[in-house]
């Protein structure tokens, strides 16, 4: 963004007042094959006006009192895209010839400070899920109908984020993310790093170059806030401290405008590879992994959880995966693992804490998972990872309707001035209200 004449700017108003700047398009381009050809460049808004115009492979476009991109429930008109089209002539011996290429373009900022995450200079809260591309008919991989399905879903369950645990998706999805105002935390096919040997220098570049792979596919998505490097890594072992300082400043030299993370679950005290992150996210499955069925602790524990990491670090915090396994149909009453009535316990338990602390220095929370999802045969899974809110078919568990009901009453909170929003169903344009 540029700030209008006079405009200064401190430490919490550095953003401020957004009507009053022009958006920034810093655009390149990179043409092969012929070197006889000329290079037009227009930024058109939603309505076919032209606002802004270049030329040459490289250059900067200024746009006068700029639309934002805005993640939907923030603004009442959110995910607002401008068209880049480039034209270019070339010299054949036929004649001069044109072709065009138009690219989705919105133009926000997104800032950290020791306590919030900003988009457009405002606060932002994370409220959303995990997924994974799976489905019970064509498994693993990219499918419209079921997309369809999940943005329908996300929408009724008043979600305004995602995680790509733990890969890139299909571009496809970024771009319903874009046109639907989904924020994206975007995050590399880093798991599995545990061994010692998973830090050696060869995994090290090969890790490099993969994130330049996703920041290069990735980088123009609006919709994508934040780049997680790695999910779950034994960040506890000392090769690890100079593995993501290299692996985290490679990442921001790619995309100096984004924030950078990773996902931990190693202890506050052990981890060698947070000091280098701009956002903390925590995994953490209290009353699931040990204290079974002792859902009395998890107030004290994540509460100790959030203090600990704060105290230790000043940055804001993300509660990245939390959450239960649920057979769809059991109920026991008092509630035991497995049942409904224990995964809706569970995560009440966990709101109490999420929030007291939000008020202060949690920017959000994932449920893990969106739904059901199949992995391999083992004694500890029920043919599949069960701690979906929703089955592997897309059907409600208990605990989809608390979330709806607590993502909906954040929505209210933290909603642009104006009526309250309602729930309502996504016709044949995104996410209408």
């Amino acid at each position: 963004m540029d700030r209008g004449p006079g405009h200064k700017s401190g430490a919490e108003d550095r953003q401020r007042p957004l009507l009053r700047h022009r958006g920034l398009v810093n655009y390149q381009i990179v043409v092969q094959g012929s070197e006889h050809f000329q290079l037009e460049v227009c930024l058109l808004d939603e309505e076919g006006r032209v606002v802004a115009k270049g030329t040459g492979g490289r250059g900067q476009l200024r746009v006068p009192s700029a639309h934002l991109w805005w993640p939907y429930l923030m603004h009442e008109h959110p995910a607002y895209l401008y068209s880049l089209e480039v034209k270019l002539t070339a010299q054949t011996a036929a004649g001069f010839v044109s072709d065009f290429y138009t690219l989705p373009v919105g133009i926000r900022t997104v800032a950290v400070t020791e306590s919030q995450f900003r988009i457009n200079g405002k606060p932002f809260y994370f409220h959303g899920v995990n997924k994974h591309e799976d489905a019970d008919i064509r498994g693993k991989g990219f499918d419209w109908p079921l997309l369809v399905k999940d943005f329908n879903l996300l929408h009724w369950l008043g979600a305004n984020a995602f995680r790509t645990s733990h890969y890139p998706y299909a571009e496809e999805v970024m771009q319903l993310c874009d046109r639907y105002g989904i924020v994206v935390i975007d995050e590399s096919p880093g798991v599995g790093i545990v061994l010692a040997q998973s830090f050696s220098n060869v995994s090290l570049q090969h890790h490099l170059e993969v994130m330049e792979e996703m920041v290069r596919r990735d980088k123009n998505h609006p919709a994508v806030v934040m780049w997680s490097v790695a999910n779950e890594p034994a960040s506890f072992l000392k090769p690890a401290g100079y593995y993501f300082k290299t692996l985290i400043a490679h990442t921001k030299a790619l995309d100096p405008s984004r924030p950078v993370t990773f996902v931990t679950n190693s202890n506050y005290e052990a981890d060698l590879a947070v000091p280098y992150v701009d956002v903390i996210c925590v995994n953490s499955y209290y009353s699931w992994y040990h204290d079974y069925g002792h859902m009395e602790v998890i107030q004290l524990q994540l509460a100790t959880q959030f203090e600990s990491w704060y105290k230790t670090y000043q940055k804001p915090i993300i509660q990245s995966e939390y959450g239960a396994e649920t057979i769809t149909g059991f109920h026991e009453d008092p509630p035991l693992m497995f049942s409904e009535e224990y995964q809706k316990g569970l995560l009440e338990q966990y709101h109490v804490v999420l929030d007291q602390k939000r008020k202060e220095y949690v920017v959000g929370e994932l449920i893990w998972n969106f739904a059901d999802f199949m992995t391999d045969q083992s004694p500890q899974r029920a043919i599949g990872n069960r701690k979906g809110i929703f089955t592997r078919q897309r059907q409600p568990k208990s605990a989809a309707f608390l979330l709806r009901e607590r993502y909906w009453k954040l929505a209210n909170e933290t909603k642009y001035h104006g009526s309250a929003v309602k729930s309502q169903c996504v016709g044949n344009s995104p996410f209408t209200f």
